[in-house]
């Protein structure tokens, strides 16, 4: 797998490419690449962890490129999934299978969205005071260098059996 991802990667090129490095230090080679993406599974905190070649261009809470996808287990009342999609148009809800992810550049930055969210969840934050706290807390780890607890790690428990296969109309 070493190699082939070596490979893969003469092709990538920016901050996937630096991210990919970065991610292969800190969890080894993933479990799946394909020349647009590499795979890696229950790592760290991680159900699923893809980081994407190509980029897509964010803007909340500045101007950045998504391309790191991190995902949990993680159940969210169905009444809350337009405060989370207000929130923030990179957390993505899967209720099916019971999984929120979070895509941005950085690791950190994902870590804090799913963490803001869980305060909305929770009922610690409206959605307009989860967005201004996101944004301050960002600004202080990326511009001034000060790290969180919110960017450090996730803050609420591990969740098992949140999926939702939905209710049989017929068989």
């Amino acid at each position: 797998m070493e190699a082939f991802v070596q490979e893969i990667l003469r092709s990538w090129s920016g901050q996937p490419l630096q991210t990919a490095k970065e991610m292969i230090q800190k969890y080894g080679y993933p479990h799946e690449a394909t020349m647009n993406s590499l795979t890696w599974y229950n790592n760290g905190p991680w159900k699923r962890t893809i980081l994407h070649r190509e980029t897509v261009p964010h803007n909340f809470p500045h101007p950045h490129q998504d391309f790191l996808e991190q995902t949990i287990d993680y159940k969210v009342p169905i009444h809350l999934y337009d405060d989370l999609a207000a929130f923030d148009g990179s957390a993505y809800l899967d209720r099916t299978k019971g999984e929120v992810s979070a895509m941005c550049d950085k690791e950190a930055m994902n870590i804090l969205s799913l963490n803001v969210l869980n305060d909305i969840v929770t009922g610690k934050r409206d959605v307009e005071g989860a967005k201004m706290f996101l944004a301050q807390t960002a600004y202080m780890y990326l511009k001034q260098n000060t790290p969180s607890a919110y960017t450090e790690r996730l803050l609420f428990p591990k969740q098992y059996q949140t999926n939702d296969p939905g209710m049989i109309y017929f068989e």
